[in-house]
């Protein structure tokens, strides 16, 4: 009994990665879309945030808005 040659991963083109997506496509389960509404912010209760992650995320618009 003969074991057929496999090639390694690095030995796959492209080609063939993007001819095994196309075949395994029609098994994928695509979860229906859900759109998460927006909470009103009175409804927010017991969130704290410590003062150093405060000063870290009102820094970040130093580094572009």
């Amino acid at each position: 009994m003969s074991n057929p040659i496999v090639p390694r991963e690095s030995e796959m083109s492209l080609a063939e990665l993007r001819g095994d997506c196309a075949r395994m496509a029609p098994h994928w389960v695509v979860p229906a879309k859900t759109t998460a509404k927006p909470v009103e912010p009175s409804r927010i209760h017991g969130v704290t945030v410590p003062p150093s992650s405060a000063r870290l995320i009102d820094a970040m618009s130093e580094y572009g808005d």
